[in-house]
């Protein structure tokens, strides 16, 4: 069969790569649209099948700064509160995030708080559909997120608008944080943030002196070389506050993929083992190696993150490469320069349904599947461990995904822990697997999801019934021993002052104006599989540049005319559509398209240093008309 020949070939290409170069000189790339059960498969293989230190996951480009600031903040990556609790609450603070498009579900718990009387406040440098209609919007210049919460913490702390109880019996380091937040004046703020005044106090007294409130994120403010330190900024208004862990009061990150949260829990991520663990830990590796009937130095020590690995393949450490539910040529920034390294590698395999605009660079191309055609888990934004349900059979010769890299697994004369007979058995060995960490799944069964219609974790037994809302005084967890509802042996978060550094890459008078990027309504992620939906591509067919009027007139560029924005890294041309719903510094372009379209033609590769996330929502760029004569023949 063509199949049986393309895993042997595989396999043959990996052992060579190995046994050439080493085992870290095959790497592996996976992703957070994966259900929980291949994503721990993905991470297994990785660190117990090949034995490579090189695995991460394309989560990188998406939670990962949300996920280090609440580890920082409460001990734990994962939103606090069901979405139920938005509904009922007085504030709605939204920052960086175009639910209105990109997170539909979300938006509908949004506008039902506003029928009960919330008031919204969103923070955006374009005015979203969500913003269009919010009580409050304050069009932030881009990448200054984190000086704007300083400049609310400031008017809190000056007009009491704070709950010392709270921070007294759960928190610490606050001192630290008012000191921090005493030079950020509201007039400062407003010229540093490029929002007026008026709005800033405005928005501090409505989050200040509410009962109830919700605060929620998304890349808006994480995509950025400081976007961990963007959401500490947004967790101290919460803590500040007090406004966590009881009915109405929350704090949340919203997922950009379909298992955004399960997806970076068990194991895909460079630094990290099943249940939320650390690869560097001891106790962490000991007990994974024993799940996994292994010893724990046989174990890599984490590796390099998913931009990084292209960075060892033009230093000629990596070989070889495995990728899964990924299209780092459309997703990941300058990628010239990963056309480059794709192009370098001596082998190259990928596992996906379509053909991926990375997938013309493979050597094989290994069918997988769809999630209609197997059955498994993903954990939402919430927490909320849900099942999906098999529905028709793969076609052809194409396999289930973990069916394929046991396949792999054993083609390789390493088959031991990778003889699983469905996706049941994957998810009873993560229950094993993720029992005693931080990410407990150990009383999760397929029946209890079912039968409660999802389960919050963590999940400590079979007879508890799951966590929906964390944080809550009183409540039990086994870091903190009962001593608080925070993951901390005290039991207390932690409050973190915020540092501010500038966006890599500012305006300058040969790139004078700000790039950022995002999503549109019909397209999701790099667009492999909604530009092949007629209606979905009738509906948006190509990327534009969004410019303010302001800037459209100096220009000399009309609605719908070509244009050309260029960085340091390239160009991009594409029609213009001039709307009022962005700053007159900035300009806005989708990313879902490839190729000439692409957006990540220009965007900049500079990295948080603690999450590794790129700044994808900030680049200097500049702008003209394009030639016509020049657009016909391209």
């Amino acid at each position: 069969m063509v199949y049986d020949t393309a895993i042997h070939r595989v396999a043959g290409e990996i052992a060579r790569i190995q046994e050439q170069y080493g085992r870290d000189a095959f790497a592996v790339l996976s992703g957070a649209s994966l259900t929980t059960e291949k994503s721990y498969l993905m991470g297994k293989f990785a660190h117990m099948c090949l034995r490579t230190a090189n695995i991460d996951y394309n989560g990188r480009l998406c939670m990962v700064s949300a996920a280090a600031a609440s580890k920082k903040a409460f001990g734990i990556d994962r939103g606090g509160n069901p979405f139920s609790d938005i509904i009922g609450t007085d504030v709605v603070w939204i920052s960086g995030a175009n639910i209105g498009e990109c997170h539909p579900i979300t938006s509908d718990y949004v506008w039902q708080a506003r029928e009960h009387g919330a008031k919204i406040i969103v923070v955006d440098p374009r005015v979203t559909p969500i913003a269009r209609t919010c009580d409050l919007f304050m069009p932030i210049k881009p990448g200054r997120d984190v000086l704007l919460f300083k400049g609310i913490l400031h008017l809190m702390i000056a007009n009491d608008w704070l709950d010392h109880d709270f921070i007294e019996q759960h928190t610490t380091g606050f001192e630290q944080v008012a000191e921090d937040a005493r030079e950020w004046t509201p007039a400062r703020t407003a010229e540093a943030t490029g929002i007026a005044e008026k709005a800033i106090r405005q928005a501090a007294e409505w989050w200040g002196t509410a009962k109830t409130s919700f605060l929620m994120h998304a890349r808006g403010i994480e995509h950025h070389t400081h976007g961990v330190q963007n959401v500490l900024g947004a967790i101290n208004l919460v803590l500040a506050s007090g406004r966590i862990g009881r009915p109405n009061c929350g704090y949340s990150t919203i997922t950009g993929q379909g298992n955004g949260q399960g997806g970076r829990e068990h194991g895909q991520k460079c630094d990290q083992l099943p249940g939320g663990r650390d690869l560097a830990n001891p106790e962490h590796r000991a007990y994974i190696a024993g799940v996994w009937g292994m010893e724990p130095e046989e174990l890599p020590q984490p590796g390099a993150d998913a931009y990084e690995i292209f960075r060892e393949i033009d230093r000629g450490n990596i070989k070889g490469l495995l990728s899964i539910c990924f299209n780092p040529l459309v997703s990941l920034p300058d990628n010239s320069y990963v056309r480059e390294q794709l192009e370098k590698l001596e082998f190259y395999v990928t596992i996906d349904f379509f053909l991926s605009e990375t997938g013309r660079y493979a050597d094989v191309i290994l069918p997988g599947s769809l999630h209609e055609e197997d059955e498994g888990t993903v954990t939402q934004a919430e927490g909320r461990v849900i099942k999906w349900n098999k529905a028709i059979d793969c076609p052809g010769d194409a396999r289930q995904d973990w069916i394929i890299i046991q396949d792999i697994a054993e083609a390789l004369g390493r088959p031991e822990g990778f003889r699983f007979q469905s996706p049941r058995e994957i998810f009873d060995e993560l229950r094993v697997a993720s029992a005693g960490g931080i990410a407990d799944y150990s009383g999760i069964t397929y029946e209890k999801i079912e039968a409660q219609y999802g389960v919050f974790w963590p999940c400590y037994s079979e007879d508890h019934p799951g966590t929906p809302r964390l944080f809550e005084p009183g409540s039990w967890n086994p870091v903190a021993q009962g001593r608080g509802p925070f993951y901390f042996p005290d039991g207390r978060a932690r409050f973190n002052v915020p540092v501010y550094t500038p966006p890599a890459e500012e305006p300058d008078e040969e790139y004078p104006l700000y790039l950022t990027t995002g999503r549109v309504v019909s397209q999701y992620l790099s667009g492999a599989q909604t530009r092949r939906i007629g209606p979905l591509v009738d509906q948006y067919p190509e990327p534009r540049i969004e410019l303010h009027p302001s800037l459209a007139e100096k220009l000399g560029i009309a609605d719908g005319d070509w244009a050309t924005a260029e960085s340091r890294r390239g160009s991009v041309t594409l029609r213009a559509s001039v709307v009022r719903t962005i700053r007159p510094d900035t300009i806005f372009i989708p990313y879902h398209w490839p190729d000439r379209s692409s957006v990540n033609q220009l965007t900049i590769s500079a990295q948080d240093p603690i999450s590794r996330i790129p700044e994808y929502k900030v680049c200097a760029v500049r702008l003209a008309k394009a030639d016509i004569d020049v657009v016909a023949v391209a």
